[in-house]
């Protein structure tokens, strides 16, 4: 199994592509499937801001499309330590769940692990419609 230096290389490959004309803030994202793959993603603006993508949608969605629907571990990396917005922050609790690890990186690495259940508490997702 991959460890979180590996995460974070990966995060941060993906974040050297970003896409961040505007901003100017590059993000990059790393999800630890169930399986023990790495999903991988970016930032990607757009001109309409609404219609901008964060790195851990992107990772997200390389993540279903390869076939993966649960989430053990989560990593974002930027320039400073962000956390996943509040967004992305339902977004993985579609796949993750509260006790999931959620690494907020600098480029030097790990600045603070924290879970998801931190991040979004009484968080609404599949349990509460009764879906495992």
């Amino acid at each position: 199994m991959n460890g979180i230096a590996d995460m974070l290389a990966a995060a941060k490959a993906a974040r050297a592509n970003a896409h961040a004309p505007y901003s100017g803030f590059a993000v990059g994202a790393c999800l630890r499937g169930k399986g023990g793959r790495l999903f991988a993603g970016c930032n990607v603006e757009n001109a309409a801001y609404p219609q901008g993508q964060c790195a851990e949608a992107t990772a997200i969605g390389v993540m279903v499309a390869a076939g993966e629907k649960e989430i053990v571990e989560i990593l974002v990396v930027a320039e400073r330590p962000v956390s996943p917005c509040g967004g992305c922050r339902q977004r993985l609790n579609e796949f993750a769940d509260a006790a999931t690890p959620v690494h907020l990186c600098g480029l030097e690495g790990v600045r603070r692990t924290v879970t998801l259940g931190e991040l979004l508490p009484l968080a609404f997702g599949p349990r509460q419609l009764g879906r495992p």
